[in-house]
């Protein structure tokens, strides 16, 4: 399995960046603008709309306000295995990191997630580090 993970510093306090993460149903609007377009939810599964085009439907599997972490998973018809996690580190009162871990099969499909992830931690540092506390 392809295991891919981005390190995002964010230049906002840890608290902010935790608050819009875990607001499952806002990627758009509160956490990666202009990569997400739009997200509307379906009782626990997020429907996302990329810039790209695509469109996929994101399982929460947990949030967890303690360790600021939330998981997701997807799989479709071209995914067989994809499973990721944000988590939120605190680096000081205003700055923190995201951890993006994404793992994926098959393998074949790693190349494109990892460029998908790219794009989308940009959004990322660009949306969160506009947060403050």
């Amino acid at each position: 399995m392809a295991s891919i993970q981005k390190d995002i510093p964010i230049a906002a306090p840890a608290a902010a960046v935790w608050d819009a993460v875990r607001d499952f149903g806002a990627v758009h609007t509160r956490v990666a603008r202009g990569f997400v377009t739009d997200t509307r939810l379906d009782g626990d599964v997020r429907i996302v709309s990329f810039a790209n085009g695509s469109v996929a439907r994101e399982q929460l599997v947990d949030c967890n306000d303690q360790r600021r972490r939330l998981v997701y998973a997807i799989r479709n018809e071209r995914i067989s295995q994809h499973s990721a996690s944000f988590q939120i580190i605190a680096e000081g009162e205003e700055r923190c990191r995201v951890i993006w871990t994404t793992d994926v099969l098959p393998h074949e499909i790693a190349p494109y997630i990892e460029q998908q992830m790219e794009l989308g931690a940009r959004a990322m540092q660009d949306t969160l580090g506009r947060l403050r506390g």
